[in-house]
């Protein structure tokens, strides 16, 4: 057997021991989106030119008067720990947001503050998730659901809706996959990663449904709320189904809207008593958020919204160019969305002609051939597709395009040959 000398025991030799891993860790894999981004940079460190389009972060710096306001803070001394759950000045802030943009009343009892709403959601599968207890996702979505889940001891039933759908579920869908082991329904809209989001009717149609199963709780990730071009305005599931309120946790944060994801903030309102067991969670394992970050955001959702509009309206004529540049690549469509800044192309027909076994290989090929990184669908329950962010500027998109472009015709020419 193997064996190594501890250091200060240079005589005495000891077995290795293979470190048993929980099965919990063994269920669930690491991020696909932070794994293409973290490759991405690799590749360019070794000084390969490679555009990556992997990475769902605004390419804007955080407004002025927001930064400003975390240099405050720290000169001002906030630098110590807040309260689990959040300063009561942060809290206000964000009831107060609530109230303004989406019609919603909370009290400082039913407000958690989180290290983005990453942690939200994973605090709100942990609070609720017994062993073999079901959540619904709707698919495709955001990677991480169905591992956070799964950490809980949960189980993820994805319900899928593919382009012909919109890639949006429906109600008949959802009334399909609940069962007595239904406890959670996590709903992101517009989505991660296809852009596309719901209506207010068709929020209204999946509360007819949902209030048939008073068990289930709503989790609804309204992250993109501000990045959004539909052709009504957006509308949470808690303001469209008012009845459900008491069992739907509205989770949000200032990572996309304000280009702070660095500052690692997101936040929820909710069940005071499912609240309090969140923040319960968090205490055990990260305790508060940033105060520095609390104090910068409380001014990011106070302050002037100008820069929201603006990054918006980039977003928008970024979306347009990348959804008609991918409509005219040669076997590949892709719908266009209502809002967030990702674009979420089929490309079947683009492996057949190339003959890629599968949208892995497909995205190997545009690395490999075309030096741009995109997420393959898989990851995101949707295989045949890849998610590309178009967090970036119209220069490197229009290059990035035509890097694709050249990279099909090339292996289509090559085939031919």
């Amino acid at each position: 057997m193997p064996s190594r000398t501890l250091a200060g025991f240079p005589h005495t030799r000891y077995p290795y021991v293979s470190i048993r891993l929980s099965h919990r860790v063994q269920r669930i894999k690491p991020s696909p989106t932070l794994a293409v981004t973290a490759r991405a940079a690799r590749l360019k460190a070794e000084g390969k030119d490679i555009i990556g389009l992997g990475a769902g972060e605004p390419d804007f710096d955080t407004p002025a008067h927001i930064g400003e306001a975390g240099i405050a803070a720290i000169r001002g001394g906030h630098t110590r720990y807040t309260n689990v759950e959040g300063t009561n000045e942060i809290k206000d802030a964000i009831i107060g947001k609530f109230r303004r943009d989406n019609g919603l009343e909370y009290q400082r009892n039913q407000i958690l503050v989180s290290s983005g709403a990453k942690q939200t959601v994973f605090n709100v599968c942990c609070a609720l998730l017994n062993a073999a207890e079901e959540a619904i996702i709707p698919a495709p979505y955001w990677v991480s659901y169905p591992d956070m889940v799964l950490i809980a001891d949960g189980t993820p039933v994805p319900i899928f809706a593919g382009a012909s759908q919109g890639f949006k579920i429906t109600p008949a869908q959802l009334a399909a996959a609940i069962t007595p082991r239904t406890r959670l329904f996590i709903l992101n809209s517009p989505c991660n990663p296809t852009g596309a989001a719901y209506s207010r009717a068709e929020l209204v149609a999946f509360g007819s449904v949902l209030a048939k199963h008073p068990d289930i709780v709503i989790a609804t990730d309204d992250m993109y709320e501000h990045i959004w071009w539909g052709p009504e305005p957006f509308c949470s599931f808690a303001t469209a189904c008012p009845a459900l309120y008491d069992r739907t946790v509205t989770i949000n944060g200032v990572s996309k809207s304000y280009a702070m994801t660095g500052w690692r903030l997101g936040y929820c309102g909710g069940p005071a008593e499912l609240i309090a067991a969140m923040a319960t969670i968090q205490g055990q394992s990260t305790s508060n958020a940033s105060s520095i970050s609390q104090k910068a955001a409380t001014i990011a959702m106070n302050g002037p919204q100008e820069s929201v509009t603006e990054f918006n309206r980039a977003f928008k004529a970024r979306h347009d160019l990348v959804v008609e540049g991918l409509n005219l690549l040669p076997g590949i469509s892709c719908l266009p969305g209502w809002g967030t800044f990702y674009a979420f192309p089929d490309v079947e027909q683009a492996m057949r002609m190339i003959g890629a076994a599968d949208d892995n290989a497909f995205a190997e090929f545009l690395i490999n051939e075309a030096g741009v990184a995109v997420v393959p669908g898989s990851a995101f329950g949707a295989p045949g597709h890849f998610r590309l962010s178009f967090a970036c500027s119209t220069e490197t998109l229009k290059d990035a395009l035509g890097r694709m472009q050249r990279a099909l015709s090339g292996a289509l020419a090559r085939k031919r040959a």
